[in-house]
């Protein structure tokens, strides 16, 4: 597959250097120039099957568009896209208040929620905010594949999301309708809470076993 990854950071360079193992190609859409080419160069060096290039914020996105941003900047990046217009987009947003550590979003309803609100021309399908950048640059944990959950309301656009999960060495779980996506951003605040505590300096993953 063709998929954009909107971000230079570490979940960006996270999930791109899984999709490119599986052999999907990856845009990266950056603000930074230089982080967006050091990723690049990173991840094309390691010798994966994908192709990876970099781009400026606003060129043409592809089909499938990971939002690898801050909550609080998915609306302002959203415009430069007019608004993800027919786009699958792929919330990995955990919509924490840093200050007070508690979800934005006022019960009952998630942060994926309010950005297909703000984005009714996309198919918002949740996935990847429970899963650390650490984790998925090493590919797995103790020789576990990685777990990936998915919420989403359309169910072609969640398949598509599962087969590119599936077929870049993780395991896709699909846990429901979008609002679903209010538990998955609380387990996505409760392990980032917990990380001090555990002691895997970043390293932990959420896995069902059995």
């Amino acid at each position: 597959m063709q998929v954009t990854i909107i971000g230079s950071g570490n979940m960006a360079k996270g999930i791109g250097s899984r999709l490119l193992s599986g052999g999907h190609d990856v845009t990266l859409h950056a603000r930074d120039n230089d982080e967006a080419n050091a990723i690049t160069s990173e991840l094309q060096s390691a010798g994966v099957e994908g192709q990876i290039t970099s781009v400026a914020i606003g060129s043409p996105a592809d089909d499938i568009v990971i939002l690898a941003t801050p909550y609080t900047e998915v609306q302002t990046i959203a415009k430069n896209y007019d608004n993800f217009k027919n786009k699958i987009v792929v919330d990995i947003t955990n919509p924490v208040d840093f200050e007070t550590f508690q979800l934005i979003p006022e019960a009952g309803r998630s942060g994926a929620q309010e950005i297909a609100d703000s984005l009714p021309a996309a198919t918002i399908v949740k996935a990847f905010n429970t899963n650390l950048a650490g984790a998925l640059l090493a590919g797995s944990i103790e020789e576990k594949e990685l777990d990936v959950f998915i919420a989403g309301d359309d169910e072609q656009a969640k398949a598509k999301v599962r087969e590119l999960v599936n077929t870049s060495g993780m395991r896709a779980i699909d846990v429901g309708p979008l609002a679903n996506a209010r538990h998955l951003e609380g387990f996505g605040l409760i392990q980032m809470a917990i990380q001090d505590q555990i002691g895997t300096n970043w390293m932990s993953s959420l896995k069902f076993l059995g």
